[in-house]
């Protein structure tokens, strides 16, 4: 099966792997795939951006510590109590009754125990209900934050000439939003500037922006900017970029097909 053709497989598969559940054979197969294929790579990258930011909203819960102190003192005072039944049973003389007594110490240190047990499941049902209130809490924080994450449509994955992911480019049509995210180690020199260019079937090369020396820029654009265009391509050039109508000036480093995700 070609993983590239089969979009909801790939974006399984993708997810999975970004969190960590693809095992042995194919998580080398899912790499190796990711090596071949611009696709797959973008699709990596996207998901570990998506699990990244859902774990940024999250607030960590830690048990009360009253919690597991109550836990162990009423552990503690279950052995004690066995241990002084046992030292009676011990110490009192032998008699037909002795079995039944240390029956029925027997008896109440389950039943103590049982008390007990009641005892901290009431009190972990209140907390575990706050925790779960909290819980939810987060939950609509999370969706909320989901809602408002961009909604890519359009991703590119530009690469050197050893096919080395350097920049991660996605366009967000509601948004109106291109960005950019370096996944690599290049950086250019301070009196330098790397330019985003369009790369249309026809026609020259339209620049779309010239990044900063952040890891992450974000662009104005219109869809119909992008929509028609087949490859992305980032050059080389003099501080703050050139006009778009002199095409690049520079080396170009860095190119790559741009995807229109339809999942």
């Amino acid at each position: 099966m070609n993983l590239t053709q089969n979009p909801e497989l790939l974006d399984r598969l993708a997810a999975a792997y970004a969190l960590g559940h693809l095992r042995g054979g194919a998580k080398r197969r899912f790499e190796q795939l990711a090596r071949e294929y611009a696709q797959v790579r973008a699709a990596a990258l996207l998901w570990q951006g998506r699990w990244s930011a859902f774990a940024e909203v999250q607030q960590p819960v830690q048990p009360d510590a009253a919690v597991w102190t109550r836990i162990d003192n009423l552990l503690q005072a279950q052995k004690t109590h066995a241990k002084l039944l046992e030292q009676r049973e011990l110490a009192a003389p032998k008699s037909p009754n002795r079995a039944l007594a240390w029956w029925r110490g027997l008896a109440l240190a389950g039943s103590l125990a049982t008390v007990a047990a009641i005892s901290v499941g009431l009190w972990l049902t209140d907390s575990t209900q706050q925790q779960m209130s909290s819980l939810q809490t987060q939950l609509q924080t999370t969706q909320a934050a989901l809602q408002a994450a961009p909604q890519i449509q359009y991703v590119a994955v530009l690469a050197d000439g050893k096919a080395a992911a350097s920049m991660l480019v996605t366009f967000d049509p509601r948004r109106n939003q291109l960005q950019l995210q370096r996944v690599g180690g290049f950086k250019e020199a301070s009196n330098r500037s790397l330019q985003l260019w369009a790369l249309p079937p026809e026609g020259a090369p339209r620049s779309l922006g010239v990044m900063g020396q952040g890891k992450l820029e974000q662009f104005a654009a219109q869809e119909g900017d992008v929509k028609a265009v087949p490859a992305l391509a980032i050059s080389l050039e003099p501080k703050g970029g050139v006009p778009s109508e002199t095409g690049p000036t520079g080396p170009v480093l860095f190119t790559g097909a741009l995807i229109r995700r339809d999942l």
